[in-house]
């Protein structure tokens, strides 16, 4: 379990530090080619045949178990119980979380232990971060209500039906809309705009605007210019 002392600096949570996936055109080559894991001759879906016992879950069982009472009490529950409190157990199950951050009831965190939080973060009501892998949140970031944040996959075209799993990394400056689909192996460039509903599923530049499913990436407007104000809820 981790310190409970003084916040982490914004350099120790520096996204540009964290590898990110090989990748394709911006996309883990393990989704291009969903069969790659165990070899099967057939494509037919065998899940008797399923096995994930090699999956490091980063924690004993027992760990997990109070991490899974605590979120039910503390964080799932829709009590308003003040981020303070929710910040601090985070950190006692091993996230590492900088100072300014709030999250609002619903929030669901898989393994917190594998979660990296920077400074002046907001995550909205029943935000879903599914963190098989790590999830890696720069600073000054805002994640509106039931985004999902997912790192796990499977080998779809495998009739094991492996799991994959790729970090998530989302870098200072970033605002990810209502109920936006953030894939395993996904990296967000600063100063970016996810759209309410998005799908991303591959890395984008910094200073970029995504919507769609599949997302469609533009440049985002930049600071000299005057956007529609018509068209800057996206929420």
């Amino acid at each position: 379990m981790n310190s409970l002392d003084a916040p982490i600096t914004p350099n120790q949570v520096d996204p540009a530090k964290i590898s990110a996936p090989e990748t394709l055109q911006g996309t883990p080559r393990s989704f291009l080619n969903p069969s790659a894991g165990k070899s099967s001759s057939s494509s037919q879906i065998r899940l008797d045949l399923y096995d994930n016992s090699d999956f490091d879950r980063g924690a004993g069982r027992l760990k997990e178990a109070l991490w899974v009472l605590c979120k039910c009490v503390f964080f799932l529950n829709p009590f308003p119980w003040p981020s303070f409190l929710r910040i601090w157990l985070l950190r006692l199950f091993g996230a590492q979380l900088g100072h300014g951050v709030v999250i609002r009831s619903g929030v669901n965190i898989t393994f917190p232990w594998r979660l990296t939080v920077g400074n002046h973060v907001w995550i909205g009501e029943e935000v879903l971060i599914l963190s098989l892998a790590p999830v890696t949140l720069g600073s000054n970031i805002c994640i509106s209500q039931r985004a999902f944040l997912c790192t796990g996959s499977h080998a779809w075209r495998c009739e094991t039906f492996d799991l994959q799993t790729h970090p998530i990394v989302v870098e200072d400056r970033v605002w990810i809309s209502a109920q936006a689909f953030i894939g395993p192996g996904a990296r967000i460039g600063s100063d970016s705009v996810i759209g309410a509903g998005t799908v991303l599923m591959k890395t984008i530049p910094n200073n970029s605007f995504a919507s769609g499913n599949p997302a469609m990436v533009t440049p985002k407007f930049s600071a000299q210019q005057s956007p529609d104000p018509s068209k800057a809820f996206v929420a």
